[in-house]
């Protein structure tokens, strides 16, 4: 079994934030599951320190030390997770589905996910919403609402 980690878990074990236990736990308590990051996920992970740099809620060296860290955690623990255009085209086709109400990014990381046939690992209700009506096997750390449809 392989679980995919989306940007909202990944932001946790870098910034202390509400979720930082919760998402500990859960990667705590994964067993020999291989464990997704795809770039695009990284990418988001960045932008967000980035953010957080431009805000002055984080300081610039304290971002690029955290990135440093990210970036060895994700080498040691993980399988890059390629995107591919395929992943694209099926994105496209989720957000037109307008009742998953889904941006992008997040159709992106569905699309990444159900290829892999992968947990979704997600913090975002929304996103783990849409994952369950597309079939899609998604986890919410901390909720004890997991659904493997398979």
């Amino acid at each position: 079994m392989s679980v995919y980690f989306d940007a909202s878990v990944l932001i946790p074990t870098l910034i202390h934030q509400e979720a930082t236990g919760v998402v500990q736990r859960y990667l705590g308590a994964l067993g020999n599951e291989q464990r997704l990051i795809s770039d695009f996920a990284a990418s988001e992970v960045a932008s967000a320190l980035s953010r957080l740099v431009r805000m002055g809620a984080l300081a610039e060296p304290e971002a690029f030390n955290r990135l440093v860290d990210f970036d060895a955690w994700r080498a040691a623990t993980s399988v890059a997770a390629e995107v591919r255009n395929a992943d694209m085209r099926h994105a496209y086709a989720f957000v037109r589905r307008f009742d998953l109400a889904l941006r992008a990014p997040d159709a992106l990381h569905l699309a990444v996910s159900h290829r892999f046939d992968a947990i979704l690992v997600t913090l975002d209700r929304r996103l783990a919403n849409a994952a369950g009506a597309l079939g899609i096997a998604f986890a919410v750390p901390g909720e004890d609402n997991a659904s493997d449809p398979r």
